[in-house]
């Protein structure tokens, strides 16, 4: 008797051989998985990917969030962190200001420091090497994760010096590396769609190529749950993992959740949590190339974050210490959380909670 398998689940099996046998997942994988309705298929298939390559480890940091400034020129519709010059809410810290911040919130055990902010036209060049150049003079054994490649083209723009020139010139400063942002969805029909008001496609991966030929290992991120299509989604995936291929400078993926603070963005609701994970695991199956895929805890919450786990996230990002633009944005969750919390997260989900620093060297192991 020859029994006939429907075409979905035939296409479900080859992929599942496919994930088995190692070989790559194409763009057209990738979109039947986020058309698939099996979540369970394509969480178990992840789960594999991510015991194969990181067992059952999941990995933290004790870091801090710094934002020198939201004073921004550019009104990305999604962004509600941003502020026009005199407005209500505007700042712009001051190396002595930033100094006496960290200073009232840093206590033992930080090993990261993570700097963001706006595109502030009305600073030079030299107050973003000044910042990383004050902060690695009074804490010269932390970590300084600064910048995202958007903010890295805003800098040449306004110093008239090239992305080598800008990061070398970081670098000297004490920059360790850079942050994911700035990524969104990298598809130049989405960002004008969206008034992305920073480095375009070409731009965003261009600074970081340079990045890594420069010898910085880098993040990358991706901000899903607006206007943006399955297909670019997996475009986006497929974009990063072909730099990947050429430089293996990226450290981690991060999927990042739209938040619904964003009326001119359209966006009405928080991403499903059914949504949400099914992102993670198919950013794992799609991203072979890559160590790890973070669950980023800020957008999604405590007890996704743990769910994800099973679901081919190996890292659950760090103890934050006052995250502000996802919090401005709507995020209901923690502004940060805790070392013994993030333990807890883990263990919570049949996992080993490894505190790590900035590059995945472990630092100690909580069994």
């Amino acid at each position: 008797m020859h029994v006939v398998i429907p075409t979905a689940e035939k296409r479900m099996q080859d992929i599942r051989q496919k994930v088995r046998e190692g070989q790559r997942l194409t763009l057209e994988d990738g979109v039947f998985l986020y058309k698939s309705d099996d979540l369970l298929s394509i969480g178990q298939m992840a789960n594999e990917v991510n015991l194969r390559k990181n067992g059952k480890k999941v990995y933290f940091i004790e870091n801090m969030s710094l934002y020198f400034t939201n004073v921004c020129e550019a009104h990305c519709a999604f962004c509600n962190f941003r502020r026009d010059e005199g407005e209500e809410g505007a700042y712009t810290l001051t190396g002595e200001q930033m100094i006496a911040y960290v200073d009232q919130h840093f206590h033992p055990g930080v090993r990261e420091f993570h700097i963001v902010g706006g595109h502030n036209p009305n600073v030079p060049f030299q107050y973003y090497v000044d910042s990383i150049k004050a902060l690695r003079e009074r804490y010269p054994d932390v970590t300084l994760k600064a910048y995202t490649a958007a903010e890295i083209d805003f800098f040449s723009r306004i110093s008239g010096l090239g992305y080598k020139e800008v990061l070398q010139a970081l670098i000297d400063a004490g920059l360790s590396t850079l942050t994911g942002g700035g990524a969104e969805i990298l598809s130049d029909q989405y960002r004008q769609k969206m008034r992305v008001e920073k480095a375009d496609v070409s731009q965003y991966l261009q600074v970081h190529r340079t990045a890594h030929e420069l010898g910085l290992r880098t993040h990358t991120t991706m901000l899903y749950g607006s206007i943006e299509t399955h297909e670019q989604r997996v475009e986006h995936m497929v974009k990063v993992r072909e730099l990947q291929d050429e430089t293996n400078g990226f450290m981690v993926f991060i999927p990042l959740s739209m938040q619904p603070i964003s009326p001119k963005a359209g966006i009405r609701r928080r991403n499903s949590a059914y949504e949400d994970l099914k992102t993670i695991a198919i950013s794992r199956l799609m991203l072979d190339n890559f160590q790890h895929i973070k669950a980023y805890f800020i957008n999604i919450g405590v007890q996704l974050t743990q769910v994800s786990l099973t679901m081919g996230a190996s890292d659950v990002h760090g103890t934050i210490v006052r995250e502000r633009i996802s919090h401005a944005a709507g995020a209901l969750t923690p502004e940060g959380i805790t070392r013994e919390d993030l333990i807890w997260l883990v263990k919570g989900a049949g996992r080993i909670p490894v505190e790590r620093d900035t590059f995945y060297n472990e630092v100690q192991t909580y069994d």
